[in-house]
């Protein structure tokens, strides 16, 4: 029997001089983390992208409570199912059961929920999803750290503008109720502030007694998503 020997590469990574198959170790330190390395493999994006037949993106819905996100980014799910095209749907509420479950609503807790969402929506996209994620992220400035992780183009900002008595007086989770009453504080809207989006891609508009259907708002999601490239046929 004969007894191989290590190869080169693999007996360098023995000395901890080498790792086997890569030459040169290129490692950076990211945040907290110290001394990793990204690992490329040979299936990317765009081998995802053409066996989906789309395009990968983050549609952002954001606007008040009440104000429909929720709604819109279901029925935005299901109308580009019809059509036979993959999405995933980040919903806030759903996301503080889990991954954000240890985070409260306070200023720097909701930078950090928008942080966390907004990475994870990154990774559906490179993923060749199209993630609708739907939050009030009722900061630009985080809306904007969102954005400058996907090229410009990849990231569709859409504004929910329904005025604050339209979504008050809708009131789903009764939460405006409860803010009115003094028993949740920090509540947008209320007694902190929504800024918003200054040049996003979509607005679609709500007025008292004249609200577009979930399906209408849909469509116009659709329209954009086809008229720039992201839904193959």
């Amino acid at each position: 029997m004969v007894v191989l020997g290590p190869e080169p590469a693999m007996a360098e990574a023995a000395n901890g001089s080498a790792i086997a198959g890569i030459s040169t170790l290129l490692t950076s330190n990211v945040g907290k983390s110290t001394n990793i390395l990204w690992h490329d493999c040979p299936i990317g994006q765009n081998e995802r992208q053409n066996l989906l037949n789309q395009k990968g993106c983050v549609v952002w819905i954001t606007g008040l409570s009440g104000s429909g996100k929720s709604t819109l980014a279901c029925a935005l799910s299901r109308e580009l199912h019809i059509r036979g095209h993959l999405t995933y749907v980040l919903d806030g509420d759903n996301l503080r059961h889990g991954l954000n479950r240890d985070l409260s609503f306070k200023a720097e807790d909701r930078a950090e929920n928008i942080c966390r969402v907004g990475e994870v929506a990154k990774l559906f996209a490179d993923a060749g999803l199209i993630c609708i994620a739907s939050l009030i992220s009722p900061y630009r400035s985080d809306r904007s750290a969102c954005r400058s992780l996907l090229p410009k183009s990849s990231f569709i900002e859409v504004f929910l503008n329904a005025p604050l008595e339209v979504c008050e007086a809708r009131d789903p989770k009764g939460l405006y109720k409860l803010a009115r009453a003094g028993k949740i504080k920090g509540f947008t809207g209320i007694d902190d502030p929504y800024e918003p989006p200054s040049d996003c891609e979509i607005v679609i508009q709500c007025k008292v007694g004249d609200c577009p259907s979930p399906k209408s708002m849909a469509d116009q999601v659709v329209s954009y998503l086809e008229t720039n490239g992201f839904l193959h046929d």
